[in-house]
C-alpha cells in the first residue's frame, strides 16, 4: 500500500515527493477545518455546561495545548521520529481531554487519519483500537448508563474512517504508477525520436557526401582517366584534363572544410546566394565534351531560407553528375524561376535519355542521386518531375513552395 509524505501529498514517480496530489491537498484541508470545528464544539459545549467546575482551567489549557500541537504538525515534515513523538503527544492530550470532558471524543476521527498516514498498518490498527476503546469509554461514562448504539457507534466510524482512508490511499498509489507510466513512456517517446532524428541525420549526411565528395572525385577520376589517355597524342588537351581535375580537387577541398564546420555547400559561403552559386556550378562543371549554362527568371519577393537554398544547389550538383556520368550529353541548362508562391529549378540535358516509367518497373532509380534530389525535394514540401525518353534528353525539375511572409 502506498505511503504518504508528511504534507499530505502523494509521493511522486520514482520517490519524488514533489509532484502534488490535488485531490488529497483537498482533503487535508477539509480535514484540518473538521477537526478545529470539532475540537471548538466540543470546547464550547464543555464551557456552556461546566464552566464553574474547578476542571474547566484544565480542558481550556489541553484544548489549547492540542490545537497547538496540531498547527505545528507541517513543521515536522521528513522527520519520521519526530512525526511520531507528535501524533504520540497530541494522542496522550486528546485521552486527557476525554477523560476531563467526553465530548471531546469527536475529535477521534481526525487522530484517526493521522495515524493510518502516520502508523504502519500493524501500528495503525492498535492505534485506532485505542482510540475507539477511549471514546467508547468516555461516551459510556457521559451517558451514565450502557447503551448499544454507544458502544457499536465509534467503532462503525473508525471502521468508515480506515474505509475512506484505505479507498483514497489506493487511488493516489494508482495515480503515482500512472504518473510513473506517463514518464517512462514519454521518455521511451524522446528515445525514439533520437534515434529518428540520428537516422535522418545519417541519411541527410550521406546525400551531402554524394552531392559533394563523392560527386568531386567521380569527376577527377574522369577526367584523369581522359588525360591519361590523350598523354601522348594530344598534350594540350591531357594538361587541361589535369587542370580541370586539380580545380575540383581545390573545389573538394573547400566543400570539406565547410562540411566539417557546418555542413552548408561552399559555394553558398561566398555570401553571392543562390543565383550566384548557380552560375559558378554551371562554369564548374562546364568542360571540353559538356557546356553547362545558367538562366535566373524572375526575381524573389523575398530571401530564400539557408536550407532552400542548399538543398536547391544540392539538387543540381546531383543532377549534373548524372548528366555527367550516364547522359552523354554535349549541353545542359540550369534554369532557376522565381515565382510568388514558389521556387523551380530545371535541369536539362541534351543527352541519351532513359525510360523513367521503364526505371521504376525495374524497382528503382539510377544511381544513388536521383532517389536522394527526390528525397530533398520532399523534405522541403516540393515536387520533383523527371521528362526523359530514349534519345531525347532529360529535363528535372525540382519546384519548392516558399514560406508564407
Amino acid at each position: 500500500m502506498a505511503r504518504w509524505d508528511g504534507t499530505g501529498t502523494a509521493a511522486g514517480p520514482e520517490g519524488d515527493p514533489g509532484a502534488a496530489d490535488d485531490e488529497a491537498r483537498w482533503f487535508r484541508v477539509l480535514l484540518h477545518v473538521g477537526f478545529f470545528l470539532l475540537l471548538g464544539s466540543s470546547l464550547t459545549r464543555f464551557l456552556m455546561r461546566h464552566t464553574g467546575e474547578g476542571i474547566a482551567p484544565w480542558v481550556v489549557g489541553l484544548a489549547a495545548v492540542l490545537a497547538v500541537l496540531y498547527v505545528a504538525e507541517p513543521a515536522l515534515t521528513g522527520d519520521r521520529t519526530r512525526r511520531h513523538l507528535w501524533l504520540g503527544a497530541c494522542s496522550a492530550t486528546w485521552i486527557a481531554l476525554v477523560f476531563l470532558a467526553p465530548s471531546f471524543a469527536w475529535c477521534s476521527i481526525p487522530l484517526f487519519y493521522l495515524g493510518l498516514r502516520e502508523l504502519r498498518p500493524p501500528a495503525a490498527a492498535g492505534y485506532i483500537g485505542l482510540l475507539t476503546v477511549v471514546s467508547v469509554t468516555a461516551q459510556l461514562r457521559l451517558a451514565g448508563r450502557f447503551e448499544f448504539d454507544i458502544l457499536l457507534a465509534p467503532p462503525a466510524i473508525a471502521a468508515i474512517c480506515v474505509a475512506v482512508f484505505v479507498r483514497m490511499d489506493r487511488q493516489t498509489e494508482r495515480q503515482r504508477e500512472l504518473i510513473a507510466d506517463l514518464v517512462r513512456t514519454r521518455r521511451e517517446l524522446a528515445a525514439t525520436e533520437r534515434r529518428e532524428g540520428t537516422l535522418a541525420e545519417r541519411q541527410r549526411l550521406s546525400m551531402e557526401i554524394h552531392d559533394s565528395l563523392a560527386q568531386g572525385l567521380s569527376s577527377q577520376r574522369m577526367l584523369l582517366q581522359a588525360a591519361d589517355r590523350t598523354w601522348r597524342s594530344d598534350p594540350e588537351t591531357a594538361h587541361r584534363h589535369v587542370r580541370a581535375a586539380g580545380e575540383i580537387a581545390e573545389h573538394n577541398l573547400a566543400e570539406a572544410r565547410r562540411f566539417v564546420h557546418d555542413l552548408a555547400p561552399a559555394d553558398l559561403a561566398g555570401g553571392g546566394g543562390l543565383d550566384e552559386a548557380l552560375r559558378t556550378l554551371a562554369r564548374r562543371e562546364s568542360t571540353a565534351g559538356l557546356t553547362v549554362r545558367c538562366h535566373i527568371e524572375g526575381v524573389p519577393v523575398r530571401a530564400l531560407p539557408d536550407r532552400v537554398q542548399s538543398a536547391l544547389l544540392r539538387i543540381a550538383q546531383g543532377a549534373l553528375a548524372n548528366v555527367r556520368e550516364h547522359a552523354d550529353a554535349r549541353a545542359a541548362a540550369l534554369t532557376l524561376t522565381y515565382l510568388d508562391d514558389q521556387v523551380v529549378l530545371d535541369v536539362a540535358d541534351d543527352g541519351r535519355g532513359f525510360d523513367p516509367a521503364a526505371v521504376r518497373a525495374d524497382g528503382g532509380e539510377r544511381g544513388h542521386g536521383l532517389p536522394a534530389i527526390r528525397t530533398r525535394a520532399r523534405q522541403l514540401g516540393g515536387t520533383l518531375t523527371v521528362e526523359s525518353a530514349p534519345g531525347e534528353g532529360t529535363v528535372l525539375s525540382a519546384a519548392v513552395p516558399l514560406p508564407a511572409p
